[in-house]
């Protein structure tokens, strides 16, 4: 090598490490392609980057994960947080989720670090740890963590397991059969029972002898580009061969159909709910398990019905529905099991309140609705009539994520739930309706490895560009100075009805360590204040969802929480959406921006492995209006050569089927040749995991420490104090 060369390499070098100009990134060639939208045309780069398996594809990959990597382990925090997080996992206690009830039993899936994932575990009951036995851990099959349990279902006796089993965060999962006592498995199994976004489901029939499953088409049943599509309900024996399964429900559900399936507390009724898509359109069927024909369906619900849970009633008789059709905030109808009433028909118990119903449970003779109040939760305990309200006294702030009916006994009326708060891990609680009603912490919680007692939760109102009043919940250490000075991370989803419920996270230890505020924005999209506030989010209104964290984001500024120069802001997937519309309308509000799994280019999302799914929460371009609206906003579209763009960390799993990686291909080879601030545009792409869902706990410590030091190095975050 000629020297004069070689110093040109290592003067390359040298400045690649500190902040990158566009020349220096990994060269992204322009090809363009052309299309024309209802009579607009629109030219696309980067379309070649939209082929995964491609020799160029994976050299641009593995050159831009050198690029970061070069970048990132050349922070100086970068090792000493990946150390500090290590040590916080290590240390953190147990938690279970996913529970289960059966009579004798209690199953849960139990996070344990160091363990890379979940173990499933059984428990006599929630007060006695010392009972819990290991029935399945995916570490043994595979000690790197690239096997994951997608769900699992239990035997109506609890003998028997069926449990969903993927691979690297794929979550295309296969059915496999466990003996709850001895863990061994059963020798049949049943490919293609789940698969991302559709999801999958399964449900046993009284004696354990049968379960209908979910499960998509295989290959020749339909066309290629349906594999991943028409979901359909079929029907196993145990002990016969999976080929001779018989078809029991499905072929007249939507294309982008999702089931989901569960059966009454006697084991008789067997329910589906199917979604049509992610737009929030239930329709509901059931089915008498004692009727031997697998086809005997009854349709209960159609999408257009505003039905969105339907539960069994503890008294064998009813059905209890919430509904937000004429009452976006919910109400809840009890109708005849039996079918002698039509819908029409169903009597209102519960009628719709300020508070949105979010779920609603049944015992042996209590109804227990959980609602939203703007993001904390609340519980509400009704008799089967609707009669006798009284509230589970919670505190103000807290969360509940799940309300589970224990069936140790036939009239057991007790509920499992687990709280939750922004700054107390959680932990979950026993309620007994009895008498006045007990709540009691059970042995199932979780205590922090770090100290949160100087941390403070406040709720305060940003206003949008329409006026709308926006919650937005701030975290920041107690007497911090509303100076303009705090490094700020604001976070927020806006989308398919989905709430942002208080969580702890001890992890955040380091940014609150670093001088850091976190605020997490209540957004329009979501269902916090019930299906008017989702519907002011979605299809062609999803530009309301942009404008409210935008709100977010300025009311922190004028409160003095903040400065553009020290606001960083982070969402995924649907988030990631929000992020790169953030950045591209407003690109001199914020520093820093990390955006995980994320969606850009709006006008291909629906061509995407699962990306029809979304139709109904996006809209389509297929649809004049739809693609204006759609247009308007969509990231990749918006970007503008030559414009002062923050600092932006792509983060995305190779094996995402959910979102299509190519989408932070593109936005990241886009942002690189446009932004002319010189502050790094980077990307991470990891072949270890896929959405997020199941990906090992190595992975997500090593994304942590890299998305951590990103924001140290572009905020100028350095440690106030260890951590406690």
């Amino acid at each position: 090598m000629k020297p004069r060369l070689q110093a040109s390499i290592l003067l390359t070098l040298a400045m690649s490490a500190s902040q990158p100009t566009a020349a220096e990134y990994p060269v992204s060639a322009k090809q363009a392609v052309n299309d024309t939208y209802h009579g607009v045309p629109v030219s696309d780069d980067y379309r070649w980057l939209e082929e995964s398996g491609s020799p160029a594809v994976k050299s641009w990959t593995g050159a831009q994960n050198r690029h970061t990597r070069s970048h990132l382990d050349g922070l100086p925090e970068r090792a000493a947080i990946a150390a500090q997080l290590t040590a916080l996992f290590a240390k953190d206690t147990p938690s279970h989720s996913g529970l289960v009830s059966r009579p004798g039993r209690l199953f849960a899936l139990k996070f344990q670090p160091p363990k890379q994932q979940r173990l499933l575990v059984t428990l006599a009951s929630a007060d006695d740890l010392a009972s819990e036995k290991v029935v399945l851990d995916p570490n043994e099959i595979e000690p790197k963590g690239q096997v994951t349990m997608d769900w699992y279902v239990p035997s109506p006796d609890g003998k028997l397991l069926a449990v969903s089993l993927s691979e690297h965060g794929s979550e295309e999962g296969t059915l496999y059969f466990y003996r709850t006592d001895t863990g061994e498995r059963l020798a049949e199994h049943i490919a293609r029972v789940q698969y991302p976004t559709g999801g999958g489901s399964a449900a046993w029939s009284p004696d354990g002898k049968t379960i209908f499953y979910t499960r998509y088409p295989l290959a020749g049943e339909k066309p290629e580009t349906d594999l991943n599509f028409f979901q359909r309900i079929y029907c196993h024996h145990l002990g016969t061969p999976v080929g001779s399964d018989t078809y029991a429900a499905g072929r007249d559900f939507p294309r982008i159909a999702e089931i989901d399936l569960h059966t009454s507390r006697d084991g008789h009724w067997l329910m589906a709910r199917v979604a049509n898509g992610d737009g929030g359109e239930f329709a509901h069927y059931i089915h008498d398990l004692s009727d031997p024909v697998a086809t005997s369906w009854r349709q209960i619900t159609h999408f257009e019905d505003g039905i969105k849970q339907i539960a069994f009633g503890g008294d064998g008789s009813s059905l209890y529905l919430r509904s937000v059709k004429d009452a976006p905030r919910g109400k809840i109808l009890r109708l005849a099991l039996d079918g002698s009433q039509p819908l029409h028909a169903a009597a209102l118990i519960v009628p719709e309140s300020e508070a949105v119903i979010e779920h609603l449970t049944s015992t042996a003779t209590h109804l227990f609705v959980t609602d939203l109040v703007g993001g904390p939760s609340r519980i509400r305990q009704f008799d089967l009539a609707g009669k006798n309200p009284c509230m589970v006294a919670l505190p103000e702030t807290s969360g509940v994520d799940q309300l589970l009916a224990l069936e140790d006994r036939p009239d057991d009326d007790r509920v499992l739930f687990r709280e939750t708060s922004y700054t107390e891990p959680s932990a979950w609680m026993r309620y007994d309706p009895a008498g006045t009603g007990s709540l009691t912490k059970t042995a199932l919680f979780n205590t922090s490895p770090v100290d949160f007692s100087d941390i403070e939760a406040l709720r305060e109102f940003a206003v949008s560009k329409d006026g709308s009043k926006i919650p937005v919940n701030i975290l920041r250490r107690k007497g911090t100075k509303l100076d303009g000075t705090n490094p700020t991370l604001l976070t927020g989803y806006g989308g398919y009805g989905i709430s942002m419920r208080p969580g702890f996270n001890f992890s955040e230890r380091l940014w609150f360590d670093h001088g850091g505020v976190v605020a997490i924005a209540n957004l329009r999209g979501g269902g916090e204040y019930g299906e008017e506030w989702h519907l002011a989010g979605n299809l062609t209104r999803k530009q309301n969802v942009f404008d409210d964290f935008a709100g977010c984001a300025r009311h922190l500024i004028q409160r003095g929480y903040t400065s553009p120069e020290k606001l960083a802001v982070e969402g995924g997937s649907n988030g990631g959406l929000l992020m790169g519309a953030f950045l591209t309308q407003h690109p001199d509000m914020a520093r820093a921006v990390v955006t995980h799994v994320g969606i850009y280019d709006m006008l291909r999302v629906e061509l995407d492995p699962n990306g029809a799914f979304n139709i109904t929460e996006f809209g389509t371009v297929k649809d004049a209006g739809q693609f204006r609206a759609i247009h308007a906003y969509s990231p990749y579209h918006h970007v503008s050569d030559a414009t002062q763009y923050p600092a932006v960390f792509f983060l995305a799993g190779e094996n995402d089927g959910r979102v299509n990686p190519a989408h932070s291909r593109k936005m990241c080879a886009r942002l690189q040749a446009a932004s002319s601030s010189q502050r790094p545009i980077l990307i991470r792409l990891s072949a270890a995991s896929g959405h997020g869902m199941g990906t090992a706990l190595t992975e997500r410590i090593a994304e942590k420490a890299d998305v951590l030091a990103f924001l140290f190095e572009q905020l100028g975050m350095h440690s106030t104090t260890a951590a406690k």
